[in-house]
């Protein structure tokens, strides 16, 4: 077996700015992997967070240091022994997903079973701006299926009044990620369930995670900065209702999965969420979509070009990639 492994650099501009509670982004920085075997190659992408103390060169030094081994067979199995959970790992994982379907015939959801990808609703993400402005984008989002909301802690039942006025019927999730106390989430609950929020994500920071032990609240909470692994999972079952499986959090589909299986062992809903990507980090993510009771992966929709074959989003809705793309024989 001769196999050769490559990780570059790449960038994506997006067609207008994405706010959140840490910053704003304007381009989508990741990194590509392609595996090659036996005349075929397989593809992945991760997304290095600054949030988790990443960055493009940590992770390209991470595959790096796992480069022999990966040129000399090891499978996704021994990868998690390889490389720690992160973006490089992602990148990695996915790519000998795809490799493995590519040279077995079979596909990665068949590989893992799993149903197969199919027409996906997905949260449509309105950035942190002024409650005018949110409004005005949520306006022609109206009759997509579901929102997703970023907030910060200034005002943001203005932003969610704003947009619920021209937006009545899609459900909602509202996003402060990690920018919110115990004392705004109690006194803002009662107004998040009467404007019919169906999910908070991430409201406090993931250090003080300890104050939910014993809060009963009116929406659902989701965890996502808190929840990476399953070693996560016993604290995130008595403080959440919901975890946000990151492919980019867990270090790669493989891990994912076994997040998924024991996250719902746990009791706990699950939820897919993504950074801002291209589709080539979107369609391992559509696998596992597809036992989520919340799906966010509309991370394409904010580049100004994606990759050639990628996932379609139309009035709210994922359309698997053109074969070939990612994960099919």
């Amino acid at each position: 077996m001769l196999r050769r492994i490559s990780a570059v650099k790449s960038s994506f501009r997006l067609n207008r700015p994405f706010r959140i509670s840490r910053g704003t982004k304007t381009a989508a920085d990741v990194i590509a992997v392609e595996i090659s075997q036996d005349g075929i190659t397989g593809r992945g992408e991760g997304v290095p967070y600054a949030r988790y103390d990443e960055t493009l060169d940590s992770a390209l030094r991470q595959i790096d240091d796992a480069r022999a081994a990966i040129e000399d067979g090891a499978d996704r199995r021994e990868l998690l022994d390889l490389m720690p959970a992160g973006a490089g790992r992602n990148a990695v994982d996915c790519a000998l997903w795809d490799l493995e379907a590519k040279l077995g015939g079979k596909s990665v959801a068949a590989l893992a079973g799993w149903p197969e990808p199919a027409p996906t609703p997905t949260a449509m993400t309105l950035g942190i701006d002024t409650p005018a402005n949110m409004a005005a984008a949520a306006r022609g989002l109206r009759n997509v299926p579901l929102l997703k909301v970023k907030v910060d802690d200034e005002d943001p039942l203005d932003a969610i009044r704003a947009v619920r006025e021209v937006a009545p019927t899609p459900r909602m999730i509202v996003d402060p990620n990690e920018s919110w106390s115990m004392a705004s989430l109690a006194d803002r609950q009662v107004a998040l369930a009467d404007l019919k929020v169906d999910l908070l994500e991430q409201p406090l920071p993931a250090g003080d995670d300890a104050e939910l032990e014993g809060f009963e609240p009116t929406i659902p909470l989701a965890a996502d900065e808190s929840g990476h692994l399953w070693g996560d999972l016993p604290s995130i079952a008595c403080r959440y209702q919901v975890i946000n499986i990151k492919l980019d959090k867990t270090g790669g589909l493989t891990a994912a999965l076994e997040v998924a299986n024991a996250a719902r062992q746990s009791g706990l809903q699950l939820m897919v969420g993504c950074m801002v990507s291209s589709s080539l980090s979107i369609a391992p993510a559509l696998v596992l979509a597809q036992r989520c009771a919340f799906v966010d992966l509309d991370g394409p929709t904010w580049l100004a070009a994606d990759r050639p074959g990628g996932i379609k989003v139309s009035e709210g809705t994922m359309k698997p990639a053109e074969p070939g793309f990612w994960g099919f024989p």
